[in-house]
């Protein structure tokens, strides 16, 4: 192992994982925290902690003069940005490079290519991977109903930058379309600064599967299988699962070896997750996007394969070469993941920060499903307002989907968390959908099961 020493430039959760992947390394561990993080657990279990900022992200964690010259003090010669703040940021990866600093992920181009979605599109298309019935960039709303009127109704404006679910609308009828031309413009504007669009056919029964990948710097690339993604709400993912269910042998093996076929034909190294819209009603899948970094729901590959992610991140960043084959990656069981975040739900999940009074996550039991909690939380801790609202993953794998399924329900139902609102009942009650018991589930079922819970608790 090339790396000795890394700067964590993130907080909660994924700053605890690093950690801990890093000390079974034997690599330091420097974290970056803002003012607001101080005292947080992450803080705690590094070996120093230097601060970059005040709490508000901008300031802080999205300083990337801030995280660096932090790199550079602390003598680090990698840093980890995890996901979210600059971990798909070209700026960091290119000032890295600058100072002699290995960043734990891909190269400024690749995140350059990935990250303005039309490139991306064009790069899958060039590699044989499907894409949706679409555009190169929009100019405008006469222009968007040209294309329109040859691809047919209903299409979805995108921000060609960004993510997160920021600068997209969708278009049901070309009377309307000046107006969401110019919402999604600047929306995409005040986001990203690039007020860019593009189009493509939009797919009202859709699910949202993606596949792992990992490549490294000898053109070696591989997959540990795809995770289902589908239960989101504005466009954030809620639960997540792998391998996908209900779908066929032949389409998990096509839609992993498109994934494979992208990232080689790219020259991708790192961790990467290639993201696909599935239309339910063709049987067909297309490309969405690439994230060339760590993701949220990277547990729910681990648990089936036994590779720790983060580990390889560590070992490529430093010049390693992959350690096995696709041949060697093996798939045990199922596993589901549930985001607990600081929010109400019931009223259109708004955040709830503030003290933690009671916390007591449910344990395993022996011959149970496994559990596995990644959290940065305890009782006591005041969950700050400047940041993503999510308190823990909450991981449940089992022989099969049933008894994943009914290892997390339990689970969920032996969750306390006191002082705050959380998700863990709408969480307990997307769990006991019968559509999501089946593996009926599409992008939209949130919205459907909001007022039903509502109902439920009038």
């Amino acid at each position: 192992m090339s790396i000795s020493r890394v700067l964590i430039a993130n907080r909660g959760e994924i700053a605890v994982r690093i950690i801990r992947a890093a000390d079974a390394l034997g690599i330091e561990t420097v974290l970056a925290v803002s003012d607001a993080d101080r005292d947080a657990l992450p803080a705690r279990m590094a070996g120093r902690a230097i601060c970059i900022g005040p709490a508000p992200a901008p300031a802080s964690y999205l300083n990337v003069g801030a995280v660096v010259t932090a790199a550079l003090a602390a003598e680090a010669d990698a840093i980890h940005p995890g996901y979210g703040f600059l971990a798909e940021a070209p700026d960091l990866a290119a000032a890295c490079a600058e100072n002699g600093i290995k960043l734990v992920g891909p190269s400024a181009d690749h995140m350059r290519q990935m990250g303005h979605k039309i490139e991306a599109r064009t790069l899958a298309a060039e590699a044989g991977v499907p894409t949706l019935p679409g555009s190169e960039k929009v100019g405008s709303a006469k222009e968007a109903e040209d294309i329109v009127s040859r691809i047919g109704l209903p299409v979805m404006l995108k921000a060609a930058s960004g993510g997160g679910g920021r600068g997209m609308k969708i278009v049901t009828d070309t009377a309307g379309l000046a107006d969401v031309f110019a919402a999604a413009s600047a929306e995409a504007r005040a986001a990203f600064g690039d007020d860019t669009l593009y189009l493509e056919r939009y797919i009202a029964n859709a699910r949202h599967i993606e596949v792992q990948v990992l490549g490294d710097s000898r053109g070696n690339v591989i997959h540990l299988g795809e995770r289902d993604c589908s239960l989101q709400r504005r466009h954030q993912k809620v639960i997540e699962e792998a391998p996908a269910p209900a779908v066929s042998e032949q389409f998990r093996a096509d839609i992993r070896e498109a994934a494979v076929t992208l990232a080689r034909n790219i020259g991708y190294e790192n961790a990467g997750t290639v993201e696909f819209i599935v239309d339910q009603d063709e049987g067909e899948f297309y490309f969405l996007e690439m994230n060339t970094r760590i993701q949220v729901e990277h547990p729910v590959s681990e648990m089936i394969t036994g590779v720790d992610l983060v580990r390889e991140q560590f070992r490529i960043a430093g010049g390693a070469a992959l350690e096995f084959a696709q041949s060697d990656v093996t798939f045990q069981g199922h596993a589901i993941e549930c985001r607990i975040n600081a929010e109400i739900p019931l009223e259109e999940f708004r955040p709830d920060p503030g003290l933690i009074t009671a916390w007591q996550p449910p344990e395993g039991s022996p011959g149970g499903p496994d559990i596995r909690l990644d959290s940065h939380c305890y009782a006591g801790y005041h969950v700050p307002m400047f940041y993503d609202s999510m308190l823990a993953k909450l991981i449940v794998t089992g022989p099969d989907r049933a008894s994943a399924l009914a290892g997390m329900r339990d689970a969920l139902d032996r969750f306390v968390i006191e002082g705050i609102g959380t998700t863990l009942p709408f969480l307990r009650f997307a769990i006991a959908d019968p559509d999501f018991a089946s593996g009926r589930v599409n992008t939209s079922l949130v919205d459907r099961l909001i007022p039903e819970m509502a109902a439920a608790n009038s």
